[in-house]
């Protein structure tokens, strides 16, 4: 005989309303009660009817993911790492993902449509902003949600993010040790906020250094590999080029791979690379990249799901926060500079290849 509510309640000489309470973990339940009944529940195989379990708590047991739409998204492959972890954390308590693509201009009345409709319980909310909109809406709507990423608010909201300002000045730190002075930066809009953090962490290992900042070798680049591609070919090009590079993202990363092999230089030899988050690993490269190595995007998605149900299950926003450490891992791209390093990159390279590899970098 199928196990129902009401049949575990008897059996437990509770209410309904606490065990219901008890299964879907609220605080208001004694722990000690919430165990009780779980175990229960276990071991009489009773399985929640969902439709009544949404009527019962108001909840539609869907976090929400609002994704503005960009095809070179779908080229990273931590994005989909993290998607997985997520989906994977949040089934182990009965709720969904729902990823609702959107154009990027229109973000904002997506998010404001869900929140009038219902549709989500909460947001995990992605490539936050110095200074994000996003995120203001959702603190004045009072409508759960998880930043991916800091941002600028004088309320406190929760968070999952990574220390980026010490992994981009670990990385710059490696780079001056290696003797290398003029290195550059492809960073990603600094409207992002990790780009931010992480353009910070360049400019204060140089600073630290003793190294004063040259504006000549610093490229803004969209988070694509075409972008990465061309702001590589841009720096070699300069009078002065860089010997050493640090790109702060790994889309931009393959591209400037890409274009340093074009122009016939191997990294680690001829020139020094550190790719910020590293490459796809089905992307096949004659080398190991050197590389800030964050939380795999699947750890990082099922501890962000154990956040937002903790958001909704009524833990105070402003102590749930997680901030990972990346590490250095050495590779093969870069290396100690030398001589035949810094003419190896003499301003003598061609201009960047015509639009038809577009097509290809993405």
């Amino acid at each position: 005989m199928k196990v129902n509510l009401k049949t575990l309640s008897e059996s437990l000489g509770l209410s309904q309303t606490t065990v219901s309470r008890a299964l879907n973990g609220y605080t208001d339940v004694a722990e000690a009660t919430r165990r009780r009944v779980k175990e229960a529940a276990a071991s009489m195989g009773y399985q929640p009817d969902p439709l009544a379990r949404r009527l019962a708590t108001g909840r539609t047991d869907t976090i929400g993911m609002v994704f503005p739409f960009n095809a070179t998204e779908f080229g990273d492959h931590r994005f989909g790492e993290v998607v997985a972890g997520l989906t994977e954390g949040l089934a182990k308590h009965n709720m969904d993902l729902n990823i609702i693509p959107t154009r990027p201009e229109t973000e904002l009345e997506t998010y404001a449509r869900i929140i009038d409709t219902r549709r989500v319980d909460a947001f995990i909310v992605g490539w936050t902003q110095v200074h994000d909109p996003r995120i203001a809406l959702l603190q004045q709507r009072g409508f759960p949600f998880l930043a991916y990423g800091r941002t600028h608010t004088d309320k406190p909201y929760p968070w999952f993010d990574f220390d980026n300002e010490a992994g981009a000045r670990m990385a710059v730190e490696r780079l001056i040790g290696l003797g290398h002075r003029r290195i550059a930066i492809i960073h990603a809009p600094l409207g992002f906020n990790f780009a931010a953090q992480r353009f910070a962490g360049y400019l204060a290992a140089l600073e630290a250094a003793g190294i004063a900042r040259d504006d000549t070798l610093i490229a803004d680049a969209r988070l694509s590999r075409l972008a990465g591609y061309e702001a590589m070919h841009a720096l070699l090009a300069r009078p002065a080029p860089p010997t050493a590079v640090l790109i702060d993202n790994n889309l931009a990363g393959v591209g400037a791979l890409r274009a340093v092999g074009d122009l016939q230089l191997r990294p680690g030899r001829d020139i020094s690379l550190i790719v910020y988050d590293g490459v796809s690993p089905d992307i096949p490269l004659p080398y190991r990249v050197s590389w800030v190595e964050q939380a795999t995007g699947e750890r990082t998605g099922l501890k962000m799901a154990e956040q937002i149900v903790a958001v909704l299950n009524g833990k105070p926003v402003g102590r749930i926060h997680h901030l990972a450490r990346p590490r250095l891992v050495p590779g093969e791209t870069d290396g100690p500079l030398d001589s035949a390093m810094a003419a190896a990159v003499a301003p003598t390279v061609a201009p960047a290849p015509p639009r038809a590899y577009q097509s290809r970098l993405g």
